[in-house]
């Protein structure tokens, strides 16, 4: 059995001039992301290895979730084909993962993200909101295996707003 969690970076910020890889998080993205990894806390979902893109806004959001899951920010694993928007980068990247490894959890971007949830998932989702967080069961023993498998829970930020 291998599971992924795949989360979306949390809300940037356009205030700043500097190109999109380098945009930072706004303070909701900050808060959502902090929202999002507790519950994800709560209900024992933690990952054996995270990795993130090195977009700033997916590696702070990635940072958020590791200080709240108390994993070491040393831990955090950047690849770079995790900047990518369509999804097919992010696919080949699971496929290729170390078999050994069972939880694992990517933080990245979107249109990647609910198209990877709908394409492996048996939920469809509409949007992947920022923050938010999918995770996918499979029944394979090889990443190179990978089809189509469970959609075990989604976690929004909206959801858990009063």
């Amino acid at each position: 059995m291998k599971e992924i969690l795949l989360v979306r970076h949390g809300k940037s910020s356009w205030e700043f001039d500097v190109t999109d890889f380098y945009r930072p998080l706004k303070q909701r993205g900050i808060e959502d992301s902090s929202l999002v990894s507790r519950e994800l806390e709560m209900k024992g979902s933690a990952p054996n290895v995270i990795y993130s893109s090195p977009a700033t806004r997916a590696l702070s959001t990635c940072k958020i979730f590791a200080k709240i899951l108390e994993i070491p920010e040393n831990e955090i694993t950047i690849v770079e084909d995790l900047y990518d928007f369509e999804g097919r980068n992010v696919i080949n990247f699971i496929k290729t993962l170390p078999n050994e490894l069972n939880k694992v959890m990517i933080f990245g971007h979107n249109h990647a993200f609910t198209s990877i949830s709908n394409i492996f998932g048996d939920r469809f989702i509409d949007n992947l909101p920022t923050s938010g967080l999918v995770k996918l069961t499979f029944d394979i023993e090889d990443w190179k295996d990978l089809k189509k498998g469970t959609t075990e829970f989604i976690i929004i930020p909206k959801d858990l707003k009063e």
